[in-house]
């Protein structure tokens, strides 16, 4: 099975300067907890729900600030046409809960989250990143 065969492909783009109250609002129009961050047609960025309130509001920060100053820029993507076991893997081992997907030309075509997984039909998968995001810390 392929991650473009789990995936969801209905994804908001939030750009970089944008302000964090603009993220939050998306966030909670769509019932999500995280964004990727678009620039000229190319993925720059990503931001979470954990990242409005860890980097900028216990920072002082208020909702006008943009989403540039907190938004996480070493990016960890998949491929489309990856093997979903793989990605479970590398998901497990990075700790990560989502990771957007691209295209063989690295434009963004979807988002892969444990949901996706768990719904999936790959249960070895599911169950592989639910033990690698699930540790207690």
């Amino acid at each position: 099975m392929r991650i473009s065969d789990v995936m969801s492909r209905d994804v908001c783009v939030i750009a970089p300067d944008d302000t964090l109250g603009r993220a939050a609002g998306v966030m909670a129009k769509h019932d999500i907890g995280s964004l990727p961050v678009g620039e000229n047609d190319r993925l720059v960025g990503f931001i979470t729900d954990r990242d409005i309130v860890i980097r900028a509001l216990a920072q002082g920060m208020d909702a006008n600030a943009t989403v540039r100053q907190v938004m996480s820029r070493e990016l960890k993507y998949c491929y489309a046409d990856d093997d979903i076991d793989e990605v479970a893997m590398n998901m497990a081992d990075l700790e990560l809960r989502r990771l957007p997907v691209v295209d063989r030309d690295k434009r963004l075509v979807g988002i892969v989250s444990l949901a996706n997984f768990a719904h999936s039909r790959d249960m070895k998968a599911s169950q592989q990143l639910l033990q690698g995001v699930a540790r207690p810390h």
